[in-house]
């Protein structure tokens, strides 16, 4: 992981001066969405546009990518059913691109701020190592990789009554985790919990999986994921095995030697100003979510816990 721009961000190599960079969000998502000159806020407070996330990128890797891209392109395009039927695999590697991009960017600002104070640049190890093994896997794009008998992420993919321009993307980059709301879908990953927080809300998924979900609904579902990746207390470990024509990559038991549940306790509270957070466009506020501290409001389920139809949702799209 270098953090420079005369080193290709994907492979390590060294790249010439007249080499272009190449941009984290595709040509085609910045002019179907007019990104171009939308703001992106960056961890310290600055904005930048979607188009200026740019990362620099060897001919090797710029030729892989955007096969990737391609791919991912014609199923975004087609929406939901095209997406849903995509090689989960191929939808993780253009996500981690994306994640790994914005936090190649961040970092690269980050360092720039810092130079200025004497001690440079700091980062916690538990960072560099999610930071690190998001690197590894992304080398899929270039190598014949394979992980073993596990997924390294949780993949949410719901049909979703959105606006018809309407692009909502979020990430978290502490938790590594990402959602995109575009088209007739919305998608959710969590990026290295090997399917952990896909286990943790077994039973809401179950109730929803295939349904077509109101915007509110879908928000409330993001608040939910990306608070656990946040209560989510394991440092997930891998063997990476090499072999003559592919490299395995094996996950380590979550448990380990702890009895110590995966997940912190939830807390009501804190996950009603996530749902704040989410739900900002709607106006609901705090103290609405969590009147009764006990059973936060919910869009997606009844007083019941049943699924509630987008359709009865008397609610803005956006």
């Amino acid at each position: 992981m270098r953090f420079d721009n005369s080193h290709c961000f994907l492979s390590g190599e060294a790249l010439s001066k007249d080499q272009t960079p190449f941009p984290v969000f595709a040509n085609w998502l910045t002019e179907r969405y007019n990104l171009k000159d939308t703001p992106f806020k960056m961890l310290d407070e600055s904005m930048q546009s979607y188009a200026d996330i740019v990362v620099p990128c060897s001919d090797a890797a710029k030729e892989k990518l955007s096969d990737l891209e391609k791919t991912i392109q014609i199923a975004f395009e087609s929406g939901y059913e095209a997406v849903k039927n995509l090689d989960q695999d191929l939808l993780f590697l253009w996500i981690a691109k994306t994640v790994y991009g914005v936090i190649f960017k961040e970092i690269q600002t980050a360092i720039k701020h810092q130079n200025t104070f004497a001690e440079g640049f700091n980062m916690s190890q538990g960072l560099i190592h999610k930071f690190g093994m998001l690197h590894t896997m992304l080398q899929k794009v270039n190598n014949n990789i394979v992980f073993e008998d596990f997924k390294p992420y949780s993949l949410f993919v719901c049909p979703v009554t959105n606006e018809e321009n309407e692009f909502a993307y979020r990430d978290e980059i502490n938790t590594l985790t990402f959602s995109l709301r575009i088209q007739n879908f919305g998608i959710i990953m969590c990026l290295q919990d090997n399917g952990a927080n896909k286990k943790y809300h077994e039973e809401i998924w179950n109730k929803i999986e295939g349904k077509t979900l109101h915007p509110i609904q879908f928000e409330e579902l993001c608040a939910k994921l990306f608070y656990s990746a946040y209560l989510f207390n394991r440092l997930p470990e891998y063997h990476i095995i090499p072999t003559e024509d592919q490299i395995f990559i094996e996950a380590m038991p979550l448990r380990g030697m702890t009895a110590k549940p995966v997940f912190d306790d939830w807390s009501f509270k804190t996950y009603g100003q996530v749902v704040e957070n989410f739900w900002k466009r709607w106006g609901f506020l705090l103290l609405e979510i969590i009147k009764n501290p006990e059973k936060p409001i919910s869009y997606l389920v009844d007083d019941n816990m049943e699924f509630r139809l987008a359709e009865t949702i008397m609610l803005p799209l956006a």
